[in-house]
């Protein structure tokens, strides 16, 4: 059943939180950041996974820029792991964090994931950004990595979330839900398609998370007040992926 709007941030008497967390390719804000910096802020999440955020010249200032246009901080990430970005609100208590380059294969982009073990209220969780190959046989072996890389974080609870580069019937996306929840597939909310902005016909983006997270509600944001369709196809070649989770108290 899809639902019409999703839970707002808070923390529950139990000491678990319900979070919202968005996932972004931002095309390494080449387009208009303005418009960027809008959407993230009407989504008003606790955790934005970045995937293209800027790498080169000065890309740490870009990276200061959005997040202080959002209301959030840098958590880790940008050109330390070849583009993906983490980036919190300040309800969250850094723990740890960890900036991984993979394996570089000649002649292809190199990839890397953007990391932390983080709490917010009394639910520690695991968190990784990433953005895997235009190649079949790498991606599929990155997915694996990524998988590889939750359990090693030791952590009751964990989310990963990025542009996976092909959809739900792809090997790799598929190898990631069998042993995550694909939030879109357990709690549609919004719309599905993330690519591209002007004519989206495919979900090459998701979220996903580890058993024992509540899906509140996962998908591309819509009828979110302070979003319009004229920012979500100036801000970049993506749509953005919202989801609302329940953590446990750990």
């Amino acid at each position: 059943m899809v639902k019409p709007t999703l839970p707002d941030s808070r923390t529950e008497p139990d000491g678990s939180a319900v979070i919202r967390v968005l996932s972004y390719n931002v095309r390494s804000m080449r387009d208009d950041r303005e418009a960027l910096a809008r959407v993230i802020r009407a989504c008003a999440p606790d955790l934005v996974f970045i995937q293209e955020a800027p790498r080169f010249f000065r890309w740490r200032k870009r990276a200061a820029w959005l997040a202080a246009h959002t209301g959030l901080v840098v958590l880790s990430g940008g050109a330390t792991a070849s583009g993906p970005l983490l980036l919190c609100s300040l309800r969250t208590t850094v723990e740890r964090t960890e900036d991984i380059l993979l394996p570089l294969t000649p002649g292809l982009h190199r990839r890397g994931f953007a990391t932390a073990v983080v709490r917010i209220g009394r639910a520690r969780l695991g968190l990784l950004s990433c953005h895997l190959s235009l190649r079949s046989d790498e991606r599929y072996a990155q997915a694996g990595m990524v998988l590889d890389r939750l359990k090693a974080m030791d952590v009751p609870h964990a989310i990963a979330a990025g542009d996976i580069n092909e959809g739900p019937a792809g090997p790799g996306f598929r190898l990631l839900a069998g042993e995550l929840q694909d939030c879109w597939a357990v709690r549609p909310w919004g719309d599905e398609y993330t690519s591209t902005p002007a004519d989206p016909r495919q979900r090459i983006d998701a979220v996903f998370a580890t058993e024992g997270v509540e899906v509140l509600g996962c998908g591309v944001p819509r009828d979110v007040p302070g979003l319009t369709g004229d920012d979500l196809r100036a801000a970049t070649d993506h749509l953005p992926v919202l989801a609302a989770l329940r953590v446990p108290a750990s």
